[in-house]
């Protein structure tokens, strides 16, 4: 996997044929899952898609999952929420951290870019509207972190597009 910065990454897309652009998977890394959602086809829309177990164990395995999630998606890239609003050092900050290096480790996504994105309260909002629907408490948690893995990557799209528009139009 290849940090790259979060606009390059989507202009590195766009100037890939339309058919091979790739769409974007968006990652909500949390201390026992990873919720993920998927753009659509023209990079415009996020969606839920599941919700991965984390352990420090099973990364070999997680990186295999995304491995078959590329093909199957035809993911261009991957999205990772990262709490920007806090120091650097927070534990949530470090365990996103240490996520990525892990999968960079097991050497099963070479080539692959990613960017980091702010996740500023995406949990704490989607747990807000989730709240008055008294779901099971593992529901509730699945749905959570899927629908903040979509506040990541869609803030990310929303963003990148009104970059793109603007450099269009000058």
């Amino acid at each position: 996997m290849k940090y790259v910065r979060p606009l390059s990454l989507f202009h590195d897309l766009m100037k890939t044929s339309a058919i091979n652009q790739g769409r974007l998977l968006g990652l909500d890394v949390g201390d026992k899952y990873v919720g993920l959602a998927v753009s659509d086809p023209l990079n415009n829309i996020a969606s839920p898609l599941s919700v991965l177990l984390r352990k420090k164990s099973n990364i070999e395995l997680m990186a295999t999952d995304f491995q078959s999630l590329i093909c199957e998606l035809s993911l261009g890239g991957f999205i990772v929420g990262y709490p920007f609003d806090r120091q650097r050092s927070a534990p949530d900050a470090v365990r996103v951290k240490l996520f990525v290096d892990d999968l960079c480790r097991t050497g099963k996504l070479e080539g692959l870019k990613f960017t980091y994105w702010d996740e500023c309260f995406t949990s704490k909002n989607v747990e807000l509207l989730v709240k008055p629907l008294n779901l099971h408490p593992v529901h509730a948690k699945s749905i959570t972190d899927k629908f903040a893995a979509v506040g990541i990557l869609q803030g990310y799209l929303d963003y990148v597009n009104k970059k793109m528009k603007l450099e269009s139009a000058e």
